[in-house]
């Protein structure tokens, strides 16, 4: 499946929303899941394939060559007007996904399988808790959307300074603690601190945790050990790795989280 680039919004410093359109997406099926995703392919420079391309293009292909493959949530599906958007963290010339997204124009193509996906929020809870960095902001705005005028949702979200925040509209009764990188003693550990401070609403609630695999595996450590969450039913899960590129993330994140559900 592949579509083209209708519009670029620049959400933040940091952060690029890219709507797509055409190509093949009046086939596309879109998944109940609020943090579905795609499995895009992103093309190296100087690769000498195009899209669409299929199996028989790739064949004898250098790997350097080959496209990239890149995970990515659906931040918006728009059935009516087959318009799908999807919010990338770019950082200039770096990763090959982020490049893309820098540099896309209207009329480029990106060719991508899926989607998958697998939470929503839960209906029969008191409250949601939503917790993540940059790249979950796409998972955490769309399930903030499904929610009612009668639900309620506490967000910790971590961004590099008040630049870096953005609008997460729902029509439930939302609080958002932002969480700023720039000003905190430890960088790394501000996440978690803030929501091992974090005073919780009486009554059962539902979780999703995503972002960078350090700070997620903190923070699932504290919800399960110290405030009784079930980790079989909570959405917790890291998306990156600091120094690690999406390859060498990919390489160790089975044993990651092994080791990671053995902790609690």
């Amino acid at each position: 499946m592949y579509a083209e680039v209708q519009e670029v919004v620049r959400l933040s410093p940091t952060l690029l929303r890219v709507v797509l359109t055409g190509g093949t997406l009046d086939q596309f099926e879109a998944s109940t899941a609020t943090d579905a995703y795609i499995n895009a392919q992103f093309l190296p420079e100087h690769s000498p394939v195009t899209v669409p391309f299929g199996p028989a293009d790739l064949e004898g292909l250098d790997p350097a060559l080959r496209p990239k493959p890149r995970r990515f949530t659906i931040r918006r599906w728009d059935p009516e007007h087959h318009q799908l958007s999807i919010d990338f963290v770019s950082h200039g010339e770096d990763g090959y996904a982020g490049r893309w997204a820098s540099r896309a124009q209207p009329g480029d193509r990106l060719q991508f399988n899926g989607p998958g996906g697998s939470y929503r929020p839960s209906p029969n809870v008191d409250w949601h808790l939503f917790v993540g960095d940059e790249s979950a902001f796409g998972a955490i705005g769309a399930s903030l959307e499904t929610l009612s005028s009668a639900a309620r949702a506490i967000v910790f979200a971590l961004v590099d300074s008040p630049d870096h925040e953005i609008d997460l509209p729902s029509a439930a009764d939302v609080t958002v603690h932002w969480v700023h990188r720039e000003t905190a003693d430890d960088p790394e550990t501000v996440l978690v601190d803030g929501v091992a401070n974090a005073n919780f609403p009486d009554g059962d609630f539902d979780v999703f945790v995503h972002g960078e695999a350090s700070e997620v595996r903190a923070i699932r450590r504290l919800l399960v050990a110290d405030r009784g969450v079930d980790k079989d039913t909570a959405s917790i899960s890291p998306y990156w790795r600091r120094q690690h590129t999406d390859e060498a993330w990919r390489s160790v994140k089975r044993s990651w989280m092994a080791d990671q559900s053995a902790d609690v």
